[in-house]
């Protein structure tokens, strides 16, 4: 046999270990490199996606208002934006379809806590974050409409 054909040989045997510890050697460098990037983006694109919702629901309840000169009370709630109240002020003017298909739930599936008139402006509209309480700090604080951050 000569040399040509013993490495033809070799090539189809396969790999050897030496060149498989050296892919899983890459591999591991790979990892380590983007997986930490990757953790903790999860509650960070979360509280952004409460931010979306908000701006989305924000936008509905001034609709509301815009067509019938009030925003719905804490009673009525958010639930007012998808079918016409039927207690409290009723409103004259409502869209036959109503202002948004369903009301959402934050990403962590809790309702949104809707109050009006609100502390800060006319309503309140306010996620109790990662936790489902009121306050907290890092990935449990509570995000409001009015924060920007």
């Amino acid at each position: 046999m000569n040399r040509r054909q013993a490495c033809e040989k070799r090539s189809r045997e396969g790999f050897t270990l030496i060149e498989i510890m050296v892919v899983i050697v890459i591999l591991g460098l790979l990892a380590a490199l983007v997986v930490p990037k990757l953790i903790g983006r999860t509650e960070e694109a979360k509280r952004t996606q409460v931010r979306v919702q908000m701006k989305h629901i924000q936008q509905a309840l001034e609709l509301f208002k815009l067509d019938n000169g009030f925003f719905p009370t804490t009673e009525q709630g958010l639930e007012a934006l998808v079918r016409i109240p039927n207690s409290g002020r009723v409103p004259k003017n409502y869209r036959q379809d109503g202002y948004i298909d369903r009301v959402p739930k934050d990403p962590w599936g809790e309702p949104f806590v809707y109050i009006c008139p609100g502390s800060r402006s006319s309503y309140d509209l306010i996620s109790y974050g990662a936790d489902g309480v009121a306050g907290g700090e890092g990935e449990d604080a509570d995000i409001n409409l009015w924060d920007d951050r």
